[in-house]
């Protein structure tokens, strides 16, 4: 349906009331004490997102960026934009949708098993497995088999990475810790920062201080972080550095006070020929 809300806060594009696409938002603050890990020094010379900038997450196909849009986040597989700051999307935590039988069939004791044998799925992406960050030794395999995607961002010539699904030992009915997840987190933080990338938080906002010191974030990209009340974590670590998605447009106008770069998307993040394909930015 159209946009109802005041015009004057919004531009452009139908709104409707979508479902959420992540549903484990941390809960309450998380500790890293007892967490090795050593955090990543970004280099002078990477390149940070422009602050207060236009901002579009393009994860279902890259497409003509949006007036005044000079941020955007694609996937690794897609290609960057001309003239933007680009964010290249990585799952670093589970594996990527239609890739699961090649972790089975070449890395299957990555993949995080169940009491049964059974791979862990997370519910909310039955296509996507739990890769399981449970020993060092592990830990540094799968931050081997994600280099080749970092590398493959930085080739295509992203600017950033976006690792999502830290969060994923929350799907994992305790096999897996969040200091499990943190360890690996620090380690694409030091393989991107080394790749000439800055790199986003994405997911553990009440741990965002934290996380931004031992694992080396730069910025954050945060998906509905005022449906779940969360946007202020993200600003108190990252400041003007802050990009958020919301997928319900009752949570838009929050979303663009607290953090100031929100956008509203289609839940399936479509493009624009597509007819449920909305955007709207403050």
């Amino acid at each position: 349906m159209r946009a109802n809300s005041p015009a004057a806060q919004f531009t452009d594009d139908r709104m409707g009331v979508m479902t959420p696409r992540r549903l484990a938002p941390f809960a309450g603050v998380l500790l890293l004490a007892g967490c090795s890990v050593i955090p990543a020094a970004p280099d002078a010379d990477i390149r940070l997102p422009p602050a207060n900038a236009g901002f579009d997450y393009q994860l279902g196909g890259g497409y003509e960026l949006p007036v005044g849009v000079t941020v955007v986040a694609r996937d690794s597989t897609d290609e960057p934009a001309d003239g933007a700051y680009n964010i290249c999307y990585v799952n670093g935590f589970q594996t990527q949708p239609g890739e699961g039988a090649r972790w089975l069939a070449e890395d299957r004791d990555l993949v995080l098993r169940d009491a049964s044998g059974d791979p862990f799925i997370d519910p909310g992406w039955p296509d996507e497995y739990l890769l399981d960050t449970s020993t060092a030794a592990k830990r540094e395999r799968i931050a081997a088999e994600l280099h080749a995607v970092l590398v493959l961002c930085r080739a295509s010539g992203f600017d950033a990475v976006e690792i999502d699904n830290l969060d994923s030992y929350s799907r994992s009915d305790g096999a897996l810790s969040f200091d499990d997840n943190v360890a690996l987190a620090a380690s694409y933080a030091r393989l991107a920062h080394d790749l000439g990338l800055a790199i986003a938080q994405k997911n553990g906002a009440g741990a965002s201080g934290q996380l931004r010191d031992a694992v080396g974030f730069d910025f954050a990209v945060t998906e509905e972080c005022a449906r779940y009340d969360e946007c202020s974590d993200y600003v108190a670590a990252y400041g003007e550095l802050v990009f958020d998605i919301e997928y319900s447009v009752e949570h838009l106008e929050a979303a663009c006070d607290a953090v100031g770069r929100a956008i509203l998307r289609d839940v399936d993040l479509s493009t624009p020929r597509d007819p449920d394909y909305v955007f709207v930015r403050c």
